[in-house]
């Protein structure tokens, strides 16, 4: 997948389009979202009809159309096209809420655990990084992480002997030519590359759990006026959650359409879900959205955008976007708030309310 974070010109301008309108109580919704671990359940939700069973329930209808561009699709959201979208908290902060576009994160699905890595070519340790230079996918959350792991040896990027840009379809291969000591990479890229006899993997997701969150986002004016729009989506992904996470014939079924739909079998889906802190039950993710370090972990990310301009078009500070999370807690600017994080409905979901 490609968790590329750009908050680009292309972004704003949609956003400020004529297509953008305001929301308004209707019956028919759209969600996008594009290939990855922890978000394979929305096109099997789609193709299963358990996403017609919910939205039946509450008498609308949801479309749920997968995008093969991780990017676009957000640019999409942004633009008024789709009222939801799967995301990452990096780049929901820099893309929909850094454009203006207020947005909720309905459903916290789960964070990376180890699918982000940084590898090294042979021996060595992160400290060894200094002066070497590190192929990734800029300003992604590859970006992110590679910081997070210079940061932790009193390291930073400037230290480096640059940060090239690499596709992440041009990853694997890269890793094979003798000019490319270090690359940073998410799964299956990581997998893949582990399989070299020189892959030293030093530092992981797994060693700043709880940062690169994946989410499905939703339009906040869409959603006020429309909670049935809310409830429908997040009763269809815990119906899903409970099915996945069992050893069932209808859970292994389901775990294997979600395998070939992402290019892979059975054992490599599971392999990837391993890295994965998938939020099987709502119960786990709304404490996850209650916790201290959420805050602490979206300053963070807010620092990080700010500090390589893409906070939002010229955003004068970290401060510039507000985020709003349970309790009635804000980090930003309290009068942008733009991005909410709120758990109202997987509580729902949690106390089978749904």
């Amino acid at each position: 997948m490609t968790r590329l974070a750009l908050a680009t010109t292309t972004a704003l301008t949609l956003a400020l389009s004529p297509g953008w309108a305001v929301a308004q109580e209707r019956t028919e919704f759209r969600v996008a979202w594009s290939i990855y671990v922890g978000w394979m359940p929305w096109g099997y939700l789609e193709e299963s009809g358990i996403m017609d069973a919910w939205a039946e329930r509450y008498g609308i209808d949801v479309e749920i159309v997968q995008i093969n561009d991780y990017v676009e699709s957000i640019n999409l959201y942004t633009a008024g096209e789709f009222d939801g979208v799967s995301a990452t908290n990096m780049d929901t902060l820099s893309i929909p809420a850094g454009s203006g576009v207020d947005t909720t994160a309905l459903i916290v699905g789960d964070f990376s655990n180890g699918n982000d890595a940084v590898i090294l070519k042979g021996e060595g340790g992160l400290a060894d990084l200094a002066g070497m230079p590190v192929n990734l996918v800029e300003l992604s959350v590859s970006h992110y992480l590679l910081a997070r792991a210079l940061e932790s040896v009193g390291l930073e990027e400037r230290d480096l002997a640059g940060v090239i840009n690499t596709s992440d379809a041009d990853m694997i291969a890269a890793f094979q030519t003798e000019d490319v000591q270090a690359v940073v990479t998410w799964n299956p890229l990581v997998s893949t590359i582990a399989e070299s006899p020189e892959a030293n993997i030093l530092f992981t997701s797994a060693d700043i759990p709880g940062e690169i969150i994946d989410m499905m986002v939703v339009n906040t004016e869409v959603l006020e006026a429309n909670p049935d729009f809310g409830r429908a989506l997040v009763g269809a992904w815990y119906e899903l959650m409970a099915i996945m996470a069992s050893d069932t014939p209808e859970g292994i079924a389901a775990r294997t359409a979600m395998a070939e739909a992402s290019g892979t079998d059975l054992a490599g889906y599971e392999a990837q879900l391993a890295s994965t802190q998938m939020f099987w039950e709502a119960a786990d993710a709304v404490a996850f959205v209650q916790s201290p370090e959420l805050p602490e972990t979206m300053v963070s990310v807010a620092e990080f955008l700010f500090e390589r301009g893409i906070l939002g078009e010229g955003a004068p500070s970290a401060d510039f976007v507000g985020i709003e999370y349970p309790g009635g807690v804000v980090t930003g600017d309290p009068g942008n708030i733009r991005l909410r994080f709120d758990p109202s409905y997987m509580q729902m979901a949690a106390d089978g309310a749904l």
